[in-house]
C-alpha cells in the first residue's frame, strides 16, 4: 500500500535525525525538503566555524525553518570547541560562582555563538538537582545540588539564550540528578516518593517554563510512583499529567536520543520506541547520533502504521509536528548578538575555590611538575581535552593512570619540586585517592579537581583546588589560581 504522502510529512514532522560528516549527505537534505523537523549536529559534523556555517547554509536552503539542533552546554559538554574545550564554565561553575546575571551574560554569549553558526535550537541547559556525588552522566552539568539555586540559574540560563533567538531545551524532565548509572548504557531508578519529586526534582521545570523555555527533553529514567515499569519518556502520567497539566508548560517535549539504551532496549527498537514517546505525549523525537536514510524512512514507516492500525490518533501526530513547526517559525529573524572572549574566562576565574594555601608552595622558581591522571569520559562529554597542559608556561606535565604509577616514580621524576596533581572526579576513583593520599604523606602535593567536588579532601595535601569542571577556561582559571599560566 503506498504511503499517503500527508501523513508521512506529518510523521517527518516530529523527527529530529542526524547524519555523519561535515556536509550533509543528500539525503539529509532532501528529508528536510520532505518536512523533516530537523537535524541534531555533533562533534563529528564540525571542523570550524566557517564549515559549520556553509553546512547549515546547505540545509536552511533546502527549508528556512528547519531545526538545527546541538548539545551545547559550555564546560564539560561542547560540540562548537570539542577539539579544544569549552571557552566558557560549565553548570556547576555557574552555580559556585552565584551570580544570576553571569549566567544569564554566558548562555547570551553560547546562544549567540550558535546563531551565527546558524544553529537554532540548543539541548541545554541540563536543570537537573545533582544530589549524587556518584552520578556518571549529570556531575558538573548541573548547576548544583540545592533545588532553588539550581532553578534560579536553570531560569537565567533560558532568557539568556533565548534573547539571541535560539530555543532552549532544558532537560532532564523530570530528573535525572539522583541517579548512579547512565541511561545511556541502562534505565537508572529514581524510586522516590512524589513529594520528593515535586520538592527536589521539579521546581527547576517549573522554573524554566516560567521563564518561557521553548523545549524540555525527557529523561530515560524510571520514577516507579510516577512512570510504573517505563522511562519518563513514555510516560503520558509524567508527559501530560504531570509536565503539561501540572507545570502548565505548552512548548516542545523532545525525546532524549532514542538510540539509548534507557529507551531502545526497553521499547525493543528505536522505532518502536518513537512510537511509545509519541503515545505518551512527546513532539520531537531526537533519534541519536547514529542516523542514515534507512532509519529515518523505517520509523517513518513504523509512525505511518501505528496510525493506520490504531495505535496513535492522527490528531496526536498532527499537534506533535504543529509544536515542532511552530518552534521552527519562532527562530526566524532574530538580530545577532556580540560575543566577549573574556566572558567564558573571567565566570571560570570567580568559581576557583582555593582550600589550603599555594603560597610559598608553588613559587616561579619551583617550577613544580604537574601530575595529570587520566580519567574516562561520559558518553554525553565524548573525549575533549582538558587539564591545565595548554595554560602552562613554565613548568612541564605529565599524564598518568593512576593504577599503572607508584609514588615512588612521581617523587623521583619531581627532583625535589613540588607535585600539582590534577584529575576529575578523584574521589570514584580507589586507585588515585590511594595514589594521593599515599602521595601527600611524603611530598608537597596541591590537588586541583577538575570534576564533580565531593567531601574527600586527601589528609596532607597542602592545597585542594576546585575548578567545578574541565573545561578550557576551567583549566586557564586553575592555573592562573597556582601562579603556573
Amino acid at each position: 500500500m503506498a504511503m499517503d504522502p500527508q501523513l508521512r510529512r506529518l510523521a517527518l514532522g516530529t523527527l529530529l535525525a542526524a547524519f555523519p560528516g561535515h556536509e550533509p549527505p543528500d539525503w539529509a537534505e532532501s528529508l528536510v525538503e520532505a518536512g523533516l523537523a530537523g537535524h541534531t549536529l555533533y562533534g563529528f559534523n564540525i571542523a570550524d566555524t566557517a564549515q559549520l556555517r556553509r553546512l547549515t547554509e546547505r540545509l536552511r536552503a533546502a527549508r528556512t525553518d528547519v531545526l538545527l539542533a546541538i548539545d551545547e552546554e559550555g564546560g564539560d559538554v561542547t560540540r562548537l570547541a570539542h577539539a579544544t574545550g569549552s571557552p566558557y564554565p560549565g553548570n556547576a561553575a555557574l552555580g559556585a560562582v552565584g551570580d544570576l546575571s553571569v549566567t544569564r551574560r554566558v548562555y547570551r554569549a553560547i546562544g549567540a555563538e550558535l546563531a551565527a553558526a546558524g544553529l537554532n535550537l540548543n539541548l541545554a541547559p541540563t536543570v537537573d538537582v545533582n544530589t549524587a556525588d556518584d552520578n556518571p552522566i549529570i556531575g558538573t552539568r548541573s548547576f548544583g545540588a540545592d533545588t532553588l539555586q539550581v532553578a534560579a540559574h536553570a531560569a537565567a540560563a533560558v532568557v539568556g539564550l533565548q534573547q539571541t533567538g535560539v530555543a532552549a531545551c532544558a532537560k532532564h524532565f523530570p530528573g535525572h540528578g539522583a541517579t548512579v548509572t547512565d541511561s545511556h548504557l541502562e534505565l537508572p531508578v529514581v524510586d522516590v516518593p512524589l513529594d520528593t519529586l515535586h520538592t527536589r526534582e521539579l521546581p527547576p521545570f517549573a522554573a524554566v517554563v516560567a521563564a518561557d523555555a521553548k523545549a524540555i527533553m525527557t529523561a530515560h529514567i524510571r520514577v516507579p510512583v510516577l512512570t510504573g515499569d517505563d522511562p519518563a519518556t513514555f510516560s503520558r502520567r509524567a508527559l501530560v499529567d504531570l509536565l503539561r497539566r501540572d507545570l502548565g508548560f505548552t512548548g516542545v517535549v523532545v525525546t532524549d536520543a532514542l538510540e539509548m539504551q534507557g529507551a531502545a532496549a526497553t521499547a525493543g527498537s528505536v522505532p518502536a520506541a518513537a512510537i511509545r514517546a509519541l503515545a505518551a505525549g512527546a513532539d520531537l523525537l531526537c533519534i541519536g547520533s547514529a542516523v542514515d536514510a534507512e532509519l529515518v524512512e523505517a520509523i517513518v514507516a513504523e509512525i505511518v502504521d501505528s496510525v493506520r492500525d490504531g495505535r496513535l490518533a492522527v490528531e496526536r501526530i498532527e499537534e506533535a509536528a504543529a509544536r515542532t513547526a511552530a518552534l521552527g517559525a519562532w527562530t526566524l529573524g532574530h538580530a545577532r548578538d556580540e560575543v566577549d572572549p573574556a566572558l567564558g574566562y573571567a565566570a571560570a576565574r570567580r568559581a576557583v575555590r582555593v582550600e589550603g594555601s599555594v603560597e610559598g608552595i608553588l613559587a616561579p622558581s619551583d617550577a613544580p611538575l604537574v601530575v595529570q591522571l587520566e580519567s574516562g569520559y561520559s558518553i554525553a562529554e565524548g573525549r575533549v581535552p582538558w587539564g591545565l597542559g595548554p595554560h602552562l608556561t613554565a613548568t612541564d606535565q605529565m599524564l598518568v593512570s593512576a593504577d599503572a604509577t607508584s609514588v615512588d616514580a612521581l617523587v623521583t621524576r619531581a627532583a625535589g619540586r613540588p607535585i600539582v596533581v590534577v584529575g576529575r572526579h578523584l574521589h570514584r576513583m580507589q586507585p588515585a585517592r590511594v595514589l594521593v593520599e599515599t602521595l601527600a604523606k611524603v611530598h608537597h602535593v596541591v590537588v586541583v579537581e577538575m570534576g564533580w567536588p565531593s567531601s574527600w579532601r586527601p589528609a596532607g595535601a597542602r592545597a585542594f583546588v576546585t575548578t567545578y569542571g574541565a573545561s578550557h577556561a576551567n583549566g586557564r582559571a586553575a592555573a592562573e589560581a597556582l601562579g603556573l599560566a
